[in-house]
């Protein structure tokens, strides 16, 4: 790679979400969340291209419509097959390296994703993320990995959960690939800043009206992790808002391959 390699930030999102349908559209700060989002992840250094990449289904016409008229690249693939979706993201681009980010995190730190890029070149990686081991927040995870890296999983990955969720099979590869993490140095995983249930939007609400009342219109647009590691200290009886459990999604499709692996030896 060369000592600047270039960088695409895939960000997924859809609208028929499960647990919270239509929840990137919701309204944050006098916006539709996902646009928060992608405010958020433009000001990472690091990130020279950034697409929004959703479904092909009818469902999703509209999100790709928003972010479309608000002057971001959109990438539409399968429904579920979020790996394809992924590929194909990268193949229409020139980036060497892809960061994921999922659309559900509308507090994502611009710093943390330029940390976790820095990680990777500095140490030669073909993939880090600081999510696994969870230490930061979650709804502030990042993974990067080389575009050769998202290629070979997009070939090889098989079980459904490795399609959905599209780096298990990565995470999978140690004896094959360089694989490492960035932790925090304060212990932060107890802490749910994603949002996938109605409660959670109304902990991320309550934090960037809290930080946009005391220093200013767009001011949580330009928070970071410790202005909201602060606001919380001033603020502790936020965090009775959402008691779910982390990385549920994930969770679920992992059940659902041992059900359909147990159907199979039936």
């Amino acid at each position: 790679m060369n000592p600047r390699p270039s960088c695409l930030a895939i960000v997924q999102a859809r609208l028929s979400s499960s647990r919270l349908p239509g929840k990137v559209l919701m309204p944050l700060a006098g916006m539709p969340m996902i646009l928060f989002m992608l405010e958020r992840v433009k000001r990472a250094t690091l990130i020279d291209q950034i697409v929004l990449a959703t479904s092909t289904d009818p469902s999703d016409d509209a999100l790709a419509a928003a972010v479309r008229e608000a002057g971001y690249a959109v990438h539409r693939g399968p429904l579920d097959d979020v790996l394809t979706r992924f590929a194909g993201a990268a193949q229409a681009s020139d980036a060497e390296l892809i960061v994921r980010l999922t659309g559900d995190c509308p507090l994502i730190d611009p710093a943390l994703i330029d940390r976790v890029i820095s990680q990777l070149c500095a140490q030669k990686l073909d993939y880090c993320t600081n999510s696994e081991p969870a230490s930061y927040p979650d709804g502030l995870d990042v993974e990067v990995f080389t575009r050769q890296a998202l290629l070979q999983a997009a070939e090889h990955a098989r079980l459904p959960s490795e399609r959905e969720h599209v780096t298990p099979w990565l995470r999978a590869q140690a004896q094959k690939l360089r694989i490492g993490s960035l932790s925090s140095v304060i212990p932060l995983a107890q802490l749910r800043w994603t949002v996938d249930h109605l409660d959670d939007l109304h902990l991320v609400r309550a934090l960037v009206d809290a930080l946009d009342a005391q220093a200013g219109a767009g001011a949580a647009l330009r928070a970071d992790l410790f202005d909201f590691l602060r606001l919380l200290d001033a603020r502790p009886e936020l965090l009775r808002l959402n008691p779910h459990q982390r990385n549920e999604g994930y969770a679920k499709s992992l059940r659902n391959d041992a059900l359909q692996a147990a159907a199979a030896q039936l």
